[in-house]
């Protein structure tokens, strides 16, 4: 309060700081890229083989599969994602693609590392699910990684599960 003006508005700090109380940095766009890039080639090499053992391959170079089969690769898909990084991201918040390039997820309130359950169904089933949706899904999956460019660098998967990226320690 003004000492010249009994009468004057009180005046409050309104800056806000972006740093946590655990003092985590977020982790930068291209970390995030290089996380999923690896994780993706861990699944691919552990799918395609299957995908080429089963014959799904060669039917779905054909144009030959149904939606049903689409459907169950891509649950195979998140079940060798979960079998390979649920261990990971339930002890240390991280996969191999995020130990690779140093970040890890958080909670965005406590900093504190999800239970694999939260991980799972909240953060990435709902968005997996929604990017099978034919057209639309892939649209879906683009929004999702446009979000990386807003100033918190949080993706709609990240807002969905209440987490953040950051850099690991």
């Amino acid at each position: 309060m003004s000492e010249d003006n009994l009468y004057a508005p009180p005046e409050a700090n309104l800056e806000v700081k972006q740093s946590s109380s655990q003092g985590w940095d977020l982790a930068g766009r291209w970390a995030r890229l290089g996380g999923v890039l690896v994780d993706s080639i861990v699944s691919l090499i552990i799918l395609v083989p299957v995908m080429y053992l089963t014959g799904y391959w060669d039917r779905a170079m054909a144009g030959s599969v149904s939606f049903i089969e689409v459907a169950a690769y891509g649950v195979l898909g998140l079940l060798v994602y979960i079998l390979v990084n649920g261990y990971l991201l339930s002890k240390r918040g991280q996969s191999i693609g995020k130990i690779a390039v140093g970040t890890k997820i958080v909670s965005n309130e406590t900093n504190r590392i999800l239970p694999l359950w939260k991980v799972i169904f909240v953060r990435y089933l709902p968005m997996a699910v929604l990017g099978q949706i034919p057209v639309i899904g892939g649209l879906i999956v683009i929004v999702d990684s446009l979000f990386i460019f807003r100033k918190d660098k949080r993706c709609v998967h990240d807002l969905i599960a209440g987490t953040k990226v950051v850099k690991a320690r």
